[in-house]
C-alpha cells in the first residue's frame, strides 16, 4: 500500500466527518479503493463496532435535514435508498405521518401564501406539493384550505 493514499478506514472517517452515512452508502463509495478482498468489510465492521457508523443517527440526520421541506413518501424513499433497516425506516415514517399536514401547510405557505385563483394555479400548487412527497389527501386539504375536513 502506498503511503500517500489514505486507508479505507481513513477514507470512511473523512466521509463521516462531513455527515452521517449508512454502511451501505460507505460500501458503495469506498468499494473502488478496496485492494484486498474483505478489507473494506473489516474496516467498516471496526468503525461500526466503535460507533462511527450508526443507522439510527443516519435516520435522525435525514429527518432533521429534510422533514421540514418534504413529505413522508419522499423521505421514505431517501431512507430506503441509503440501505437502512426496513424496520427503522418504517418507524421513522410512522412518526412523520402525524405531522405531515402541518409540514405541508408550512411548505405551501412559504411557496405560495395564497389560495389558487383558477384551476391552472390549483394544479400547479398541487403538483409542487406532490413533487415534495406529500400525500394526496394532505395536498387536497392544504390547497383547498381544509374546508372539507
Amino acid at each position: 500500500m502506498a503511503f500517500d493514499q489514505p486507508s479505507l478506514k481513513g477514507r470512511a472517517l473523512r466521509l463521516l466527518s462531513g455527515r452521517e452515512y449508512s454502511r451501505a452508502e460507505l460500501e458503495h463509495k469506498l468499494q473502488r479503493f478496496e485492494e484486498a478482498p474483505g478489507s473494506l468489510a473489516l474496516a467498516l465492521n471496526e468503525l461500526q463496532a466503535k460507533g462511527f457508523i450508526n443507522e439510527q443517527r443516519v435516520v435522525e440526520s435525514v429527518l432533521n435535514r429534510r422533514a421540514a421541506k418534504l413529505g413522508v413518501s419522499r423521505i421514505k424513499q431517501e431512507l430506503q435508498a441509503k440501505g437502512l433497516d426496513p424496520q427503522a425506516v418504517s418507524d421513522a415514517v410512522a412518526d412523520l405521518r402525524s405531522t405531515e399536514l402541518a409540514r405541508a401547510q408550512e411548505v405551501w405557505q412559504k411557496k405560495f401564501g395564497h389560495r389558487p385563483e383558477d384551476a391552472g394555479e390549483r394544479a400547479r400548487q398541487m403538483r409542487f406539493l406532490a413533487s415534495r412527497g406529500f400525500g394526496g389527501d394532505t395536498i387536497h386539504r392544504v390547497v383547498s384550505g381544509g374546508e372539507d375536513d
